[in-house]
């Protein structure tokens, strides 16, 4: 897949990814050391009051090595030299006519190359519009940790060379009843850059398997699969009646209130594995079906 092939395949999932947000973010999940990087800059929606995004403004933090930013029709774009660390990328609608709709969602892509250390980057975001400025610029610190910021830079998670790159949420698990030797484990995932889901490992079972229902001759019957595509940018939901992860031959009781461990087991295009962990809860079958709040909890 060719560079332009590549982020047209990924503005578009994220475009048709979940509903607008409040803030100009980065796709979550992060991202590896050293690893080629395309910063998606989201924006859903124009300034307060205001009918349209007129410019967007990107202050690239100095850890991040600038290639190359994608161009827009209609809009002036100017950029740092290739190679430097750091810099301003600036994108500037030509006239009101090509600017962006404050109904409307796209994304602002920067090329570049991350950091050989894991760390924490913010990148902080002016949003310039028809009527006043939005400017996503602030940066936690440890005066404001608790604080929930008004206006947050984006961020990305640079990731070790063996963690994988993937965002979980609502990863949850269903209770079993005593003597019960298998449930099943649900979750939605999403790979910023793309990849497949190969293997999940419990220490509660002695398998846990990557499972799809499909329904052959009218009858719904259960497989298992070898494993789960995970499209870049796109929200992949495991849930009751669809794709899930079956765990069998269970080493404990498995009871409302559990926080259980797993191991998911990723590869990218270039066939490397990586793993994250994750933390689910356990849910009743009564309350199973529900949001309930909870989101996994990933761990580096």
């Amino acid at each position: 897949m060719n560079k332009t092939t590549h982020t047209l395949a990924l503005l578009s999932a994220l475009l048709a990814g979940s509903a607008a947000q409040a803030h100009v973010v980065l796709p979550a999940g992060g991202a590896n050391v050293g690893s080629n990087y395309d910063a998606a800059f989201r924006v859903g929606h124009a300034c307060k009051d205001a009918k349209a995004t007129t410019a967007i403004e990107v202050e690239l933090p100095k850890a991040f090595q600038f290639k190359e930013a994608v161009a827009r029709s209609g809009w002036k774009l100017t950029t740092p030299k290739a190679g430097a660390q750091g810099g301003v990328v600036r994108w500037e609608a030509d006239s009101a006519t090509t600017a962006l709709p404050g109904t409307e969602k796209t994304t602002f892509v920067v090329r570049g190359v991350l950091p050989s250390t894991a760390q924490t980057l913010h990148f902080p975001v002016h949003q310039i519009c028809d009527v006043g400025r939005a400017d996503w610029a602030q940066i936690p610190t440890a005066a404001n940790a608790n604080d929930k910021l008004e206006f947050p830079a984006a961020r990305l998670d640079v990731l070790p060379d063996n963690v994988a790159a993937i965002d979980v949420r609502d990863a949850w698990v269903r209770a079993a009843v005593p003597g019960q030797s298998g449930t099943g484990a649900f979750l939605t995932v999403q790979a910023p850059q793309g990849a497949k889901l190969v293997a999940v490992k419990s220490a509660v079972a002695g398998v846990v398997e990557i499972h799809e229902m499909k329904l052959e001759n009218d009858v719904m019957k259960m497989r298992a699969i070898p494993a789960l595509e995970l499209p870049a940018g796109e929200q992949v939901k495991l849930a009751p009646g669809g794709l899930h992860l079956m765990m069998m031959d269970l080493k404990q009781p498995i009871t409302a209130g559990q926080t259980l461990n797993f191991t998911l087991t990723l590869e990218d295009a270039n066939g490397k594995r990586r793993e994250r962990q994750i933390e689910a809860q356990v849910r009743s079958g009564a309350t199973a079906g529900q949001d309930g709040g909870h989101g996994a909890h990933q761990h580096h």
